[in-house]
């Protein structure tokens, strides 16, 4: 299960380590729709590289502040929301990479050991995060051939309800039209040898991601399995005729 990950919006050290111990190995964390705090953040990515699972961030919103302070507490990645087009991608995601690729400013603390870091420090975390630019605006679509080139772009996050909305197509439906514009950014991503993820909720989505070249779906968000196991039990207890 090592192309797979669980999305998690709420900071919940009991339920990661249940999804541990049931063999998820990789998380997102959502924190534009979420609860984490800056707090919550750092001490949940404290644990999680103790617990060595390799977890992205879906940072706040597209800012230098919202990028920075996710991988300079120990995020493996950034997923940056809300971009527009190449333009706004480029002066965004320099953030995601120190100078002279990016901008990031250092700081620090956990990923250097709280030490000084070594001369070669800083192009070895260059490499080692990355930066995932979502694709949810229609002026994103229109320039994600440009976006994925971007030396500070490692790859593409799709952001299939957001992107139907803003094509005027309402609710995300896994439709014609929807898969079209997957593919747009499957290919695009294939073309410059980049790798691009899948929220891939349903069997054939999974199935779509996985035609495609996906490096990583994410399969389920923490309410999901939540309700999941919920209804599950309910189900259980109606067979056995304990309720109505």
């Amino acid at each position: 299960m090592e192309n797979i990950a669980l999305w998690m919006s709420q900071p919940h050290y009991g339920y990661l380590e249940i999804a541990r111990s049931c063999g998820m190995k990789s998380l997102v964390l959502e924190l534009e729709h979420g609860t984490f705090d800056l707090a919550t953040l750092d001490q949940f990515l404290a644990f999680t590289k103790a617990q060595n699972i390799p977890t992205l961030t879906k940072v706040i919103a597209p800012t230098s502040e919202a990028i920075q302070q996710a991988l300079d507490f120990g995020s493996d990645g950034v997923i940056v929301p809300h971009i527009l087009g190449v333009e706004h991608a480029r002066e965004v995601t320099k953030a995601a990479k120190y100078p002279l690729a990016g901008t990031r400013s250092y700081a620090g603390g956990r990923i250097y050991g709280y030490s000084r870091p070594a001369s070669d420090a800083f192009e070895k975390e260059n490499r080692r995060t990355k930066c995932y630019a979502m694709i949810e605006t229609a002026e994103s679509l229109a320039d994600v051939e440009k976006i994925i080139a971007l030396d500070t772009v490692d790859g593409l996050f799709p952001g299939p309800s957001d992107l139907a909305l803003a094509r005027g197509r309402g609710s995300y439906a896994f439709a014609d039209a929807d898969r079209k514009d997957l593919r747009r950014c499957a290919k695009a991503a294939r073309d410059v040898g980049k790798p691009w993820i899948m929220p891939a909720w349903t069997a054939a989505e999974r199935g779509f991601a996985q035609e495609e070249g996906a490096s990583l779906l994410v399969v389920a968000t923490q309410t999901m399995t939540l309700r999941q196991g919920i209804m599950a039990t309910f189900n259980a207890l109606k067979a056995e005729a304990i309720i109505a």
